[in-house]
C-alpha cells in the first residue's frame, strides 16, 4: 500500500494533476532513486521512515518544484541514459538538453553497428550533456572520442560527466555551423541536432519549452535542415572509406535528410523507426 504521507499529500496531487498518475508515480520513484538511493520496493514496505528525517523536506521540495513545472531531471540534477548495451546517470542542469530514450536507441544502433570494433575514432557533434560520447567509451575503450558543442553551459557538463566517469574523451568547442577541422578523419559521426520545427512547439509540454534550451531543441520552419546539412557536408569530406554518419531525426523532416546525405555522395542511406514506429534515425555510409 502506497505511503499517505507522499501520495496523499499536495505535492503528489499536483504531480498528478500536471503529469497524470502513471507518471508522477515514476517521478516520486524517480526522485527517491536518484537523490536518496531509495530503491521502490523499500519505500513501498517502509515509507518515510526509508528516509532520515532532515531529508524528508528535501523530498517534499523537489516534488512541489516538479509539480509547478521544473523537470524532475533538473530538479535533482541528473538524467537517465542508456539502452541495450549499458546504462548510467548522466548530470544534467539548466541550460543543457535532457538526454531522451530515442538518443539511447540511437546510441544503441551505433554499438550495434560496431559490435566488434574498437579503436575507432568517433565525433559527437552537439554532445550537449556529453551522453552519447561518454557511453560510447565506456563501451569502447581503445576509441578516441571527441564531443564537439558551441554551448559554454553544456560541455562544462560533459567535462563534468567525463570526469565523474573517469572517462576521457576529447571535449572541444566548435559551431555547428562552421565545422572547420577538415584534416581529421572518422570512422563515426553521430549527432543528434536541434530539429524541433517552431510550429511545433505549441503541442509540446511547457516543462520542456519553458525549461530547457531553445537553442539545443528548435529550428526556424523554413529552415529544418539548418544543423544537417554543414554536418553532411562535414561528413562527406572527413568520414574514412566505409565510414559512417548516425542522425537523429524529425520524422516530419527525415526524408529530406537522407535526400540531402545521398546528394553529397554518402552511400547506403537508411532511414531507421524508433520504438513508436516513427522515423527518428538515419544511417548513412562513405564510399568505400
Amino acid at each position: 500500500m502506497m505511503n499517505n504521507s507522499i501520495f496523499n499529500s499536495r505535492a503528489w496531487r499536483g504531480l498528478v494533476s500536471r503529469y497524470g498518475e502513471g507518471e508522477a508515480r515514476a517521478i516520486v520513484f524517480f526522485v527517491l532513486r536518484t537523490e536518496f538511493n531509495i530503491r521502490r520496493e523499500d519505500f513501498m514496505v517502509d515509507g518515510l521512515d526509508c528516509l532520515m528525517h532532515e531529508q524528508v523536506p528535501r523530498l517534499f521540495a523537489i516534488l512541489f518544484s516538479v509539480a509547478e513545472g521544473t523537470p524532475v531531471q533538473y530538479a535533482v540534477g541528473l538524467a537517465d541514459f542508456g539502452g541495450r548495451h549499458g546504462y548510467t546517470y548522466i548530470q544534467v542542469r539548466p541550460g543543457v538538453l535532457i538526454p531522451r530514450p530515442e538518443t539511447g536507441e540511437l546510441w544503441d544502433i551505433i554499438m550495434d553497428d560496431h559490435e566488434q570494433d574498437d579503436g575507432l575514432d568517433v565525433l559527437d557533434i552537439g554532445t550537449g550533456s556529453g551522453c552519447i560520447a561518454i557511453m560510447t567509451k565506456l563501451m569502447k575503450p581503445r576509441s578516441r572520442v571527441f564531443a564537439w558543442d558551441n554551448s559554454p553551459e553544456a560541455l562544462d557538463v560533459a567535462r563534468a560527466n567525463a570526469e565523474a566517469k573517469r572517462c576521457d574523451i576529447i571535449i572541444e568547442r566548435h559551431d555547428i555551423l562552421n565545422l572547420w577541422c577538415t584534416d581529421r578523419r572518422w570512422d563515426v559521426i553521430v549527432s543528434n541536432p536541434p530539429y524541433i520545427l517552431n510550429r511545433e512547439r505549441k503541442d509540446m509540454d511547457e516543462h520542456v519549452t519553458k525549461h530547457e534550451p531553445e537553442c539545443a531543441l528548435f529550428v526556424p520552419n523554413k529552415d529544418p535542415l539548418r544543423f544537417y546539412t554543414p554536418i553532411i557536408a562535414y561528413a562527406a569530406k572527413t568520414l574514412r572509406p566505409g565510414g559512417a554518419l548516425y542522425f537523429e531525426l524529425n520524422p516530419l523532416t527525415a526524408q529530406r535528410v537522407a535526400d540531402e546525405a545521398r546528394q553529397a555522395g554518402l552511400t547506403d542511406v537508411t532511414l531507421i523507426e524508433d520504438s513508436y514506429g516513427k522515423t527518428r534515425f538515419m544511417r548513412a555510409r562513405k564510399k568505400t
